[in-house]
């Protein structure tokens, strides 16, 4: 058992959510003005490529925000199903992309077993305190076909953890990420930092996939 960096009680775990899907709903137009034009192909191609079944691919994506993923993955011809917490972002996904979107809690979430063959998790999961990351990596993994692929790109850190700004925030390290990750039932395919080209003290992001055991 991996002990966690805090530990909240159910009352503080509900703020915490509310606190950050309520910045998105807010943000949501800002958001999507602001993200629409990042360049996230290396993180594409790192879940297509890891996934081992014949295309096209069943996708869901974990923090789909307005859809801009979704539209990509679409495009190839895979089956995409979005996910996110927040109202807003939701409905720009479901508009923009005409794919299945699901509002749901990254602490509530509730998804069906052995149906996806990747998920692809951009810049979300470090919104999950730490606590419970195992729980929700587990039910990423039963989501999972077998041999289903993770794919995850979060904010690096020294395993701080707390509220930055009007979001929670989880800054782990590769080791402690990975211990995490491992716990719940994957094994590594590969890391790499973002942006690429950069000395690592100026690629702030850490992407790992995973695959289900």
């Amino acid at each position: 058992m991996i002990e966690p960096i805090r530990k909240y009680d159910a009352m503080q775990l509900r703020r915490i959510s509310e606190i950050t899907i309520e910045y998105y709903d807010r943000m949501a137009k800002p958001y999507r003005d602001g993200t629409k034009d990042h360049d996230v192909s290396q993180n594409h191609a790192a879940l297509l490529e890891a996934i081992e079944s014949e295309p096209p691919f069943c996708i869901v994506d974990l923090g789909c925000g307005p859809g801009r993923d979704l539209c990509y993955f679409k495009s190839l011809g895979h089956e995409a199903v979005g996910l996110d917490g927040s109202k807003e972002l939701v409905e720009m996904a479901r508009r923009v992309s005409g794919c299945e979107v699901l509002h749901q809690d990254f602490l509530a979430l509730e998804l069906p077993e052995n149906r996806f063959d990747g998920v692809f998790a951009n810049a979300s999961l470090f919104h999950v305190p730490s606590q419970e990351l195992p729980r929700i990596l587990c039910q990423l993994h039963a989501t999972l076909k077998p041999e289903g692929v993770l794919f995850c790109s979060n904010p690096r850190g020294n395993d701080e953890e707390g509220m930055n700004g009007d979001r929670f925030g989880c800054f782990l390290d590769l080791d402690t990420w990975r211990a995490y990750v491992t716990a719940a039932g994957f094994f590594e395919v590969k890391h790499y930092y973002r942006p690429s080209g950069l000395p690592r003290h100026r690629q702030p992001w850490l992407a790992t996939v995973w695959r289900r055991r």
